[in-house]
């Protein structure tokens, strides 16, 4: 079984670990419906992205 041959310091290992924290995921208000949507993503309630229309409206059925 191979072992390490030196202890890794807390420098190295804070490195590592520096990119392992999780973010909250970023949401941003629509300017047209006031709804909460992800950046540079279709608005799925009214299907417009960068105000052109995208997909089809989602009905309130």
């Amino acid at each position: 079984m191979a072992t390490p041959r030196k202890k890794v310091t807390p420098m190295k290992k804070g490195h590592r670990q520096s990119h392992d924290a999780l973010s909250a995921p970023a949401y941003v208000e629509d300017k047209d419906s006031g709804e909460r949507r992800r950046p540079h993503h279709i608005d799925l309630k009214t299907g417009k992205y960068r105000g052109r229309q995208i997909l089809e409206p989602k009905s309130e059925a």
